[in-house]
């Protein structure tokens, strides 16, 4: 992650220095901040639920319902809770990353980023006011396959590693 980080900020600087030099950087960082400060306080519930979830939930318990040896019913439950998980990747990601130190197995959490990207419960009424409800019908049926399927694959590949 750190590499990520410093890549994001160096382009962030060379932008800035960039808009800098055309003068236009005073209105880049207010377009910055009227996309963050709508989101800050949404990014700070969810920072404040990974954390409280971290201290309250034991490893132990994590590791049973949604650990490696939790099998088909981790999976399972790695895709219904990224099925009804709201919001972007700034609200998932940090279940995600909360979860798999907590101990969540791999398959869990390929499953749950999976269910999350595909069958997305909160984003179904839009989809069938924009596309109607045949289309999103077609695209939720097509798609239920494969959330099990990934978790089950990277669970598959992660033991494979092991040997």
């Amino acid at each position: 992650m750190l590499i990520a980080t410093v890549v994001m900020i160096v382009v962030a600087l060379s932008l800035l220095v960039v808009a800098y030099a055309h003068g236009v950087h005073a209105e880049g960082i207010r377009s910055a901040l009227r996309t963050f400060l709508p989101i800050l306080p949404l990014l700070l519930a969810v920072f404040t639920i990974a954390g409280m979830v971290e201290v309250l939930i034991p490893k132990e318990k994590v590791a049973a319902l949604l650990g490696d040896q939790a099998g088909l019913r981790g999976i399972a439950l790695g895709c219904l809770a990224g099925a009804v998980t709201p919001g972007g990747p700034y609200v998932s990601f940090p279940v995600v990353a909360t979860i798999y130190h907590a101990g969540a197995g791999v398959g869990t959490i390929v499953a749950y980023v999976t269910a999350w990207s595909l069958w997305a419960v909160a984003r179904l009424p839009m989809e069938i006011a924009i596309i109607g409800p045949r289309l999103t019908l077609i695209r939720v049926l097509s798609t239920l396959i494969f959330p099990p399927i990934a978790g089950l694959i990277a669970r598959a590949f992660l033991s494979g590693l092991a040997r």
